[in-house]
């Protein structure tokens, strides 16, 4: 009996711990990991950028900075997720990866109060910063909320009027990278706006090559993104300007200077090149899934070339 009862207890103990790790799976899953890069890559930048100036880089203030970017990135992933769910644009039509939502894993209430919690952490995590930089960085803390929420959620959610991408530039390029660089240094230049937007409309090529592959399914539910809006020949030429523009714009580099910052990312071109042949020579199809993997290589890899040119400079 005594032998019995321990092989229940043991059974019990490993049914319980394989659901731990089931559920632990589901939520990381819902927060995207694969997209996490969008909010390294431009903390990365933005403090590589302080090493062409006579400020120093203060550690602590990148480490919190990127623990709240993700925190918020996280939070953006989780509400999309809900929120696509119960407005019908997650459906058993979609091409790309079924959601944590649709797929039954986690209710919408539970998703959004886990994205509710991210976006606490986020702010709290951003504390500190507030403490060192002042009103700018809370402008910035409460716009990057906000917009993080109103991607999706809201009465005119960012994602469902066709200004995704234009958040996505802003915050993942511009804001970004300014923030850090102001963190540090307390002003803005002229080598943060080329950085940032290097940096923003490479990460928006993800979002631009996610609506085209999801455009028949987004029409259905009325979710009017670019590619809904004005077509597939539109978001194919907007793919193509985001992609090639952060390369002319290291014309500006050389003319700093800054020979490494402008002739690294070049390492990128084929990948870029390629990537755009494939996307106009491509219908939309579960095949996007694999060119978004890639647009994120080409993000993170010509973000991190960026920064080891600023730092070789």
């Amino acid at each position: 009996m005594v032998t019995n009862s321990s092989s229940h207890g043991a059974l019990r103990g490993s049914t319980q711990q394989q659901t731990s790790i089931h559920t632990a799976t589901h939520w990381w899953l819902a927060f995207r990991p694969k997209t996490l890069t969008a909010a390294v890559v431009p903390v990365v930048v933005g403090t590589a950028l302080l090493t062409v100036t006579s400020y120093s880089v203060q550690w602590w203030i990148s480490i919190f900075a990127l623990a709240s970017a993700l925190m918020i990135q996280i939070g953006t992933n989780l509400v999309n997720d809900a929120l696509d769910f119960e407005k019908g644009a997650d459906n058993d039509d979609r091409i790309g990866p079924k959601r944590v939502t649709a797929s039954g894993s986690f209710s919408s209430k539970q998703v959004l109060y886990m994205a509710y919690f991210s976006f606490a952490t986020a702010v709290l995590l951003g504390l500190p910063l507030v403490w060192h930089g002042g009103w700018p960085i809370v402008a910035i803390g409460v716009f990057s909320v906000i917009c993080g929420y109103a991607y999706t959620g809201g009465p005119y959610p960012l994602a469902y009027t066709g200004l995704g991408d234009l958040f996505v530039v802003l915050f993942f390029g511009l804001v970004a990278v300014g923030g850090i660089f102001y963190l540090h240094s307390g002003v803005w230049n002229y080598d943060v706006l080329v950085a940032g937007l290097q940096v923003g409309f490479l990460c928006t090529v993800l979002i631009a090559i996610n609506n085209l592959r999801d455009i028949e399914g987004d029409k259905k539910v009325d979710k009017k993104t670019l590619a809904v809006r004005f077509g597939k020949g539109f978001v194919r030429t907007e793919i193509l300007l985001l992609t090639f523009l952060p390369f002319l714009m290291g014309v500006y580099w050389w003319q700093q200077g800054h020979l490494w910052v402008a002739a690294l990312p070049l390492l990128t071109l084929p990948l870029a090149i390629n990537l755009v042949k494939k996307v106009f020579l491509t219908e939309p199809s579960p095949a996007y899934n694999l060119f978004l993997g890639q647009s994120a290589l080409l993000h993170v890899v010509f973000g991190l070339l960026l920064a080891l040119g600023l730092g070789l400079s």
